[in-house]
């Protein structure tokens, strides 16, 4: 499983969609790829167009975004205590917490954001 950050998210279905052509590969090999809660809010609170909004629903439905929930909750709050500067990364360090309890890789754009959490794998752009 792979769970997307919210970085990947803009970059694939926003205005340009860079990334588009990479998520499309991803999904195409079959690989089952969420949204954490977290992205969603992160996703819907910035400006978006009616066709972001629908290609994002279209390829992955608000019903299925990954939880975070209580057992999510308690592995963000030991992250935040383990990490050498946890303030301001809070939605980070709960965003790596769903993928750590989903035992699944995060992609993101902004690796340095969590390259120091420990647990979280990493997928890098271009891998599959």
């Amino acid at each position: 499983m792979i769970l997307l950050d919210t970085s990947l998210l803009i970059e694939a279905l926003g205005a340009g969609g860079t990334l588009a052509p990479a998520l499309r590969g991803v999904l195409a090999e079959g690989e089952r790829v969420c949204l954490p809660t977290l992205v969603v809010y992160e996703w819907l609170r910035g400006p978006r167009i009616p066709e972001e909004l629908h290609a994002q629903q279209v390829l992955f439905p608000l019903e299925d975004a990954v939880p975070f929930g209580p057992p999510e909750a308690a592995l963000a709050a030991r992250l935040y205590g383990e990490v050498a500067k946890p303030r301001g990364r809070e939605i980070d360090l709960a965003i790596a917490a769903c993928a750590i309890s989903w035992d699944a890789s995060l992609w993101t754009l902004n690796e340095r954001d969590f390259d120091d959490i420990p647990g979280v794998k990493l997928m890098r752009v271009g891998e599959g």
